[in-house]
């Protein structure tokens, strides 16, 4: 029965290393990271492998590089340490509903969401057919009190014309980020933490940036309106998703804000 229940437990123990090591990939995924937590992999089994060889000298030079590296791994991955403990950290109901309904405990609900998603997407279509710059934080699960209070306070529910009002080139609230929770807009003006991520094609500036810069540091999702282009771009966990239509982007938001 001991070793039964040893199995069991190694098992579980393989599985759960897995889905670190997997989730830890997903954050680094598509940034310049992603090379230095595979050089970090490859460094780690050729330890290992020394130690099961017995070559204690390279063993003891591994031993001691990896050490001392941890300490310069949480300078080298701070944006993504703050994103896998942000991820663990939102432990409200919102999560714990969307654990359930990935491991199908629960069945999708488009109609979960109490944002009025439709009524911005076509607010940004309106924007873009005029050239009108837009920039729109979703709050999901993360506070984000820390940005509102550098903005206007708002508690107006969501209409397409009034999120058009804002944004209007003439308004004295279109500068800076909106800030939309539930069905409400609660903040304008506000400004929001830039990224420093130098991948970010040059054709986007600061606006974008902002929209990344924000989803970096939180759960929430943006929309941007470009003022030179007039396309619309959706925005999440600091990466641009790519949609076709503006239905499917309505479907994407909804699922996202589940």
């Amino acid at each position: 029965m001991d070793l039964i229940n040893l199995r069991i437990l190694d098992i579980l123990d393989i599985v759960l290393v897995a889905l670190l090591l997997y989730y830890i990939y997903k954050l680094v995924k598509g940034t310049t990271a992603i090379n230095i937590f595979i050089g970090i992999v490859i460094i780690y089994l050729v330890w290992k492998l020394t130690q099961f060889l017995a070559m204690e000298m390279l063993s003891s030079v591994l031993g001691e590089f990896i050490g001392v590296g941890m300490f310069a791994l949480i300078v080298v991955f701070q944006q993504e340490i703050r994103k896998f403990l942000l991820l663990i950290g939102s432990t409200n109901f919102g999560n714990r509903k969307r654990f359930l309904r990935q491991l199908k405990l629960i069945q999708d609900s488009p109609e979960d969401s109490l944002t009025d998603i439709k009524s911005i997407v076509k607010a940004c279509e309106k924007m873009g057919e005029s050239y009108t710059g837009a920039l729109i934080v979703i709050k999901r699960n993360n506070s984000l009190d820390f940005v509102k209070t550098s903005g206007d306070n708002m508690d107006i529910l969501i209409k397409t014309p009034i999120i058009e009002s804002i944004f209007c080139k003439t308004s004295p609230l279109h500068d800076g980020a909106m800030i939309v929770e539930d069905n409400k807009i609660l903040a304008t003006r506000v400004i929001l933490p830039v990224t420093n991520d130098r991948d970010i094609p040059l054709r986007f500036g600061l606006r974008h940036r902002a929209a990344v810069g924000i989803t970096e540091k939180t759960d929430a999702v943006t929309l941007v309106v470009s003022e030179e282009t007039g396309l619309i771009s959706y925005i999440k966990n600091g990466k641009f998703v790519i949609f076709k239509t503006p239905d499917e982007l309505i479907e994407k938001i909804k699922r996202d804000l589940q």
